[in-house]
């Protein structure tokens, strides 16, 4: 195995979670986290690679702070940065991403300060820079409404620093969630002490003496120490022009068959990747669940299991106390959605495709519906019903009746 951080493999997302929630500076130093069941973990997966210079024969082993600069998938070799050549029978290729920014964030001459001051946010490296700057007199913008955006900008205000959150769209999660419970989380991060700026773009920005000036489409500008950006993510596939691998026009990532394989013995998984979904079509995820199942088969072919990748992958997001979900297949805000809502107090529930912005929505699902079928499935509150999720989505049935179909979920109960 060869990768280009110096560190052996991890898990990313605690980094913007669950890491910033323990309050044992001990433990955060040695990327120990509580999982929300309040189990103690590492952020590695356990360690069963061995260093590249005790490598034996026949045994795994990992080359860290190392990268692959050029790949031959004809004569099956691989260039490395250290200028040595590594012949292959079988590859795997899962290079993920890198942070997108704007072109207003990227340090200049008259702007140098944006090259300390802008954190893209996806290792180690960068979790560790700005947990050590961080205190209550600091003061935060996050750019960005997504996943990440919205979960490190909940997890700021846990500094103590005043924190501030700008992003296009009307509200948090607003390409994912609908309309009303993307304004109802955002709300709830308001509460937390985040100062959202939906519908806000960064127009230009200066360093100064007292931090870095931020100018808003609105016209309102904000002086911060600290910028975060989290716009999204580029694959990484620089190898394929030298290896002549086809990369999605549109999605991006890597174009491969059924078994993860985009040339002979050559291999693509993770957000990298470009698959064939037999139920949802052709698409790109860019989720750890993915990563880690996609990986895994990969492997498998490898080995010549000649098994097609179908794994409908999950993800899930949580944004404090209250606000907590999971979800599985398209889970697209400009899909029409039927929204069954459960009172935790009572056995109540509302099936609802447009509720009011002022209810409490404490527990219940979300169906994304493609005409009479299921695409995508959000629980809300709701956790551990995803094989249940994967199946509906699976079975491609029409429906009706929701309200039947959302008891298959226990939203009753109290979870």
């Amino acid at each position: 195995m060869v990768g280009a951080e110096p560190h052996g493999p991890y898990m990313r997302p605690p980094l913007s979670k669950e890491l910033w929630f323990n309050e044992d500076k001990t433990e955060t130093s040695q990327l120990i986290f509580k999982d929300w069941s309040g189990k103690k973990r590492s952020l590695f997966y356990p360690d069963k690679l061995a260093d590249i210079s005790d490598l034996a024969p026949g045994s795994p082993a990992l080359l860290k702070g190392t990268k692959v600069t050029k790949l031959d998938p004809t004569n099956q070799k691989v260039t490395l940065s250290t200028g040595e050549v590594i012949k292959y029978g079988k590859c795997l290729l899962a290079p993920g991403g890198q942070p997108k920014t704007l072109s207003s964030l990227k340090p200049t001459e008259q702007n140098a300060c944006l090259s300390t001051k802008v954190h893209l946010f996806r290792n180690i490296a960068q979790y560790q820079q700005l947990s050590s700057e961080l205190d209550e007199s600091a003061k935060v913008l996050v750019i960005g409404g997504g996943f990440v955006g919205s979960e490190l900008a909940y997890a700021m205000t846990r500094t103590g620093a005043a924190v501030y959150q700008s992003f296009p769209e009307a509200g948090n999660m607003g390409r994912v969630l609908p309309k009303y419970l993307s304004n109802w989380t955002t709300k709830q991060l308001e509460v937390a002490g985040v100062n959202v700026r939906p519908e806000t773009k960064v127009v230009s920005t200066e360093c100064t003496d007292s931090g870095v000036q931020v100018a808003l489409s609105t016209g309102e500008e904000l002086t911060v120490d600290h910028i975060l950006v989290a716009v999204g993510l580029e694959p990484s596939t620089e190898l394929g022009d030298s290896a002549g691998l086809e990369v999605h026009s549109e999605m991006g990532g890597y174009v491969v068959n059924a078994e993860l394989e985009a040339r002979s013995n050559l291999f693509v998984a993770g957000d990298a990747a470009c698959f064939y979904d037999p139920v949802l079509g052709r698409r790109r995820v860019e989720h750890h669940d993915h990563a880690v199942v996609s990986g895994k088969l990969a492997g498998q072919n490898m080995a010549g299991a000649a098994q097609p990748y179908h794994h409908q992958s999950m993800f899930w997001s949580d944004l404090g106390p209250n606000v907590g979900y999971e979800a599985i297949g398209l889970v697209d805000s400009s899909l029409p959605t039927v929204g069954i809502w459960a009172h935790k107090d009572t056995a109540e529930s509302e099936i609802k495709t447009d509720p009011a912005a002022n209810e409490k929505y404490e527990q219940g699902i979300v169906f994304y519906m493609d005409k009479s079928k299921v695409v995508g499935v959000l629980t809300w509150n709701i956790f551990g019903k995803i094989p249940i999720a994967r199946q509906v989505i699976a079975a491609g049935d029409e429906h009706q009746d929701f309200g039947l179909l959302a008891k298959q979920f226990d939203i009753y109960t109290k979870h």
